[in-house]
């Protein structure tokens, strides 16, 4: 089946991905209620980092994945992560990368948060956290699916996530970062027209 098939939109950056286990990423106010395998979190921002939103899919077997500063309002089996780190969880293989503005100071470089590349059924999904378009972008490879903000404001607008987009060169982008606490589909709409790869923008 096609990997795109698989992945779910939840709004905002939340999404969800259904293949051998269900994971969810940053999932906020969501509707959803099918209990997750994985849950990833980017950062301790209210609306990547929802307790509320976590309790609603978490069962006993349920393993979170996140950086360290979020660890104390959580309980379960939790496993911390920094930039540049690797796992296999049930075949699965999670690695981190670095999530960063770099010209505006809201998610400063030295708090260790994260953007995630999945290895789901040999696909590479990377959802990139709220970041800008940073250096270490270039190095990433074999990209298929790229999860991008472009809100503005807080992370890339849509211009910086398209140039982000070239260095990253996925198969297929997705905007992300929109429609519920800033940014609007336009936003996405002109990330989709600047872009040079096939772009997916969710309804």
């Amino acid at each position: 089946m096609d990997i795109m098939q698989k992945i779910s939109w939840m709004g905002h950056s939340g999404f969800k991905i259904k293949a051998a286990k269900t994971i969810y990423i940053d999932p906020f106010r969501i509707k959803d209620s099918e209990p997750a395998d994985l849950i990833l979190i980017t950062h301790d921002h209210f609306d990547h980092f929802s307790p509320e939103d976590i309790e609603k899919i978490k069962t006993k077997k349920t393993i979170i994945i996140t950086p360290s500063n979020c660890k104390q309002k959580l309980n379960g089996e939790i496993k911390i992560m920094a930039p540049y780190q690797a796992l296999v969880i049930d075949g699965i293989k999670i690695e981190t990368v670095a999530a960063y503005n770099i010209n505006k100071e809201f998610h400063p470089k030295q708090k260790n948060w994260v953007g995630y590349i999945l290895n789901i059924e040999g696909k590479r999904v990377y959802h990139a956290g709220d970041t800008d378009n940073i250096p270490e972008m270039k190095n990433l490879k074999d990209i298929d699916v790229a999860m991008l903000p472009v809100s503005g404001t807080y992370v890339m607008n849509p211009d910086e996530a398209a140039e982000a987009a070239k260095s990253v060169n996925p198969k297929i982008a997705i905007p992300m970062h929109y429609g519920t606490i800033i940014g609007t589909r336009a936003d996405a709409e002109r990330f989709k027209s600047l872009c040079r790869c096939s772009v997916r923008i969710f309804d």
